[in-house]
């Protein structure tokens, strides 16, 4: 019997005629099922697909969508190969199939009529442990003459469920909302920021800003906001002013931007008298959720300081270290980003490393383990980590990247975004209370995921156990 088990490594298929072909012969397949391929199936056939691939199909009805593309990818590289022609198929569906599970797929030739080129095989697909998932037969009809082909170069999808996000999302609203001022919501996409976050019971806002301009932004946005507690301002400048105040006076515990640039809230926030100040520098932390990523991933700074110098990187690791513990990362791990692994006394990012790795090794940064300088390959891939030679309980697994300046994350962060589909939800820290920023580029659920972080944050800061300590 000929039995010739699937080889991806290889750089051709190749087909077999029907006179290569003898009852008996068999084709197998193994494939490990990772979450992934269940989401790309259900995008593909147009379904919601549970978590797992259910198939309870009856007896000689269309085989379930798994089942069948790993039938067609066996028939087409292997038995009969390139050129082959389904005539029909009658498959019963046994169980279930989830992610994790390693699928054994087998196809033995049957019978051969080789007038016709049709061939009869037996299908058999079970898991590794033995479970039955699928059983049945085939009717294919061989390449009339031998076809030998390069293997296809596919390409490397990935897809994202969102799911951290929904989570947070989820979670945020299943609490009581804080009280969010909204500094000045005089743009469409401002005012429907804030009213999609009360919508999904995430914050209760209160709109500071113009009354004429926020009313005629809210028509334009086509949302009603006479719901909502509206603070009249008279221009940018006074409603963060007064957005400020509401904090201080202990009416909102959360801080919003609006249609104002960032300069004008972040200035009320750090005037000297009257301000949300803090001994702690504000940063911009961004958190993301990378499909690629196997863990949660923060980056900082992409938003607020432009060349920070030692005591400011500083205040912004330990920012984004508050913030990593408040979301359930007890110990996050720490990467000072560069593009070189070594300390270069021509590249200041490599000594601003190396000090900031001292000052955490003498408690001038605490709760996370900090390394640096690392470049990023080898700090979020553990392969690239190890080809360096870098020994590190932070390389190729980091919770959190330290960019060199602004720019650096700035364009870091927006390539993860539209190159890498990832998600990213932005908040800064630093002041008596976290502070939201969003962009009109924003997907709707990063919006909400922005306000959801922050009213996690709120939460935590108005804990029994933490009142009085001010924000992160």
């Amino acid at each position: 019997m000929d039995k010739r088990p699937s080889d991806p490594r290889s750089e051709f298929v190749e087909s077999r005629t029907i006179d290569e072909i003898a009852p008996g012969d068999t084709a197998t397949l193994r494939r490990s099922v990772a979450q992934q391929d269940i989401d790309l199936l259900a995008v593909l056939s147009g379904e919601a697909m549970p978590v797992s691939l259910g198939v309870t199909s009856l007896p000689g009805s269309a085989p379930g969508p798994l089942a069948a593309s790993l039938i067609a990818l066996l028939l087409a590289t292997e038995l009969p190969g390139p050129g082959t022609v389904s005539l029909s198929q009658s498959l019963t569906f046994h169980g279930m199939v989830a992610a994790g599970d390693v699928l054994e797929l087998a196809l033995t030739v049957t019978a051969c009529d080789r007038a016709t080129r049709e061939l009869e095989l037996a299908c058999d697909l079970k898991t590794e442990t033995g479970r039955e998932v699928a059983s049945g037969s085939l009717r294919v009809r061989a390449p009339e003459t031998k076809i030998r082909r390069h293997r296809l170069e596919l390409p490397d999808i990935r897809m994202s469920r969102h799911e951290r996000f929904r989570a947070l999302i989820a979670e945020a609203a299943s609490t009581t909302p804080p009280v969010v001022a909204v500094a000045h919501p005089c743009s469409a996409a401002a005012i429907a920021a804030a009213v999609e976050a009360a919508d999904f019971g995430i914050v209760t806002p209160v709109l500071v800003g113009p009354r004429a301009k926020v009313e005629r932004a809210a028509r334009e946005a086509g949302v009603a906001i006479g719901r909502f507690r509206l603070v009249d301002a008279p221009h940018s400048d006074a409603a963060a002013a007064e957005a400020v105040a509401l904090v201080r006076r202990g009416e909102a515990s959360l801080l919003m931007k609006g249609s104002l640039h960032t300069d004008e809230l972040l200035r009320a926030v750090l005037a000297r008298d009257g301000g949300l100040r803090t001994e702690r520098r504000l940063s911009h932390v961004y958190l993301m959720d990378v499909p690629s990523y196997p863990r949660p991933l923060l980056i900082t700074d992409a938003a607020v300081n432009i060349e920070p110098d030692l005591a400011m990187k500083r205040d912004i690791i330990q920012n984004a270290v508050d913030l990593a513990q408040a979301m359930g990362i007890d110990t996050p791990k720490v990467a000072i980003l560069s593009a070189v692994e070594t300390v270069n006394p021509k590249l200041r990012s490599t000594l601003d490393a190396a000090a900031l790795c001292k000052m955490a090794d003498r408690g001038q940064i605490t709760g996370a383990l900090v390394d640096g300088p690392l470049a990023f390959d080898n700090a979020v891939n553990p392969e690239a980590a190890r080809e360096k030679g870098i020994r590190s309980p932070v390389a190729g697994i980091a919770d959190i990247l330290v960019v060199p300046d602004l720019e650096a994350g700035n364009i870091l962060a927006k390539q993860l975004t539209f190159l890498a589909g990832a998600d990213a939800a932005g908040v800064v820290l630093g002041a008596r209370v976290p502070i939201i920023l969003t962009s009109r580029a924003d997907a709707e659920r990063t919006r909400l995921a922005s306000c959801a972080v922050a009213a996690k944050l709120a939460r935590l800061a108005t804990a029994p156990e933490n009142r009085g300590k001010g924000a992160a």
